[in-house]
């Protein structure tokens, strides 16, 4: 069984199946993640359903009528299912009215392209953990805020902002007019203990296998490295996030 059907099968709160159940779901103003569609049916309420789906920013993906029957639960998807999100994104806003309650440097976690929910959920952990501020996903080619994210998270989802925005790399050159500065996690980076991170910062963390984008890099101020002693090369991604965080942490409590 592939990576999205254990996503769908393992959160069954989340999974809206048949047409006027999902155009229901959007109209109610519930924020859904991803839709898979049938493979070239093209009628009425599936374009409504597509319209819908583009105006809301969620993933679609057109696959077979097997893989729709694997899925589905009820036995009537009638072509379409939408996965939606198990908790409230938050915007931008929420992230910064935070730091300034706290009265704080913004601390922001950037994470580009996480695909597993176990990694998010334990990243959105340590965001909280190391009191930043929130965490900033992309809304494609990543996981979203499904059950076992929420799981996984141990409870931060209910205090930890969680913002989905379209481009990575251009959300970073936004908020570097808003006074941050931006450290990638990387294998050829220097060494972070000899990075100055203080101040208003955002740590990018990249996905599980390429690791951080090139666009996403080249718009980092700084690349840091874990420094490491044993016989494998890589940690994972939720480890490394934590790693980074807490010397981040160390740097702004001297």
């Amino acid at each position: 069984m592939d990576k999205d059907n254990k996503e769908i099968l393992g959160s069954n709160e989340e999974k809206i199946e048949g047409r006027n159940a999902v155009i229901e779901a959007f109209r109610s103003g519930k924020t859904i993640d991803k839709i898979y569609i049938l493979d070239g049916c093209q009628d009425g309420p599936v374009a409504t359903i597509r319209r819908e789906a583009k105006k809301q920013g969620s993933l679609i993906k057109f696959v077979s009528r097997e893989r729709l029957d694997q899925m589905s639960e009820t036995g009537k998807h009638q072509g379409v299912i939408a996965i939606a999100a198990a908790y409230s994104y938050s915007e931008m806003e929420d992230i910064f009215a935070l730091a300034e309650n706290r009265n704080e440097d913004p601390f922001i976690f950037i994470l580009d392209n996480i695909e597993d929910p176990h990694n998010l959920g334990a990243i959105i952990r340590t965001a909280n953990l190391s009191g930043a501020h929130g965490v900033i996903i992309p809304k494609n080619r990543a996981v979203g805020l499904t059950a076992t994210v929420a799981k996984a998270s141990a409870g931060a989802l209910n205090y930890t902002p969680v913002v989905k925005v379209t481009n990575i790399a251009q959300t970073i050159e936004e908020l570097k007019n808003k006074g941050l500065w931006f450290v990638c996690a990387d294998m050829g980076g220097t060494t972070m203990y000899k990075l100055n991170l203080k101040g208003p910062i955002g740590l990018v963390i990249g996905n599980e296998g390429s690791g951080v984008g090139r666009l996403v890099k080249e718009k980092c101020d700084m690349i840091a490295s874990i420094p490491m002693k044993g016989d494998i090369d890589s940690l994972n991604a939720s480890v490394a996030a934590g790693v980074l965080a807490f010397e981040i942490v160390r740097q702004r409590s001297m």
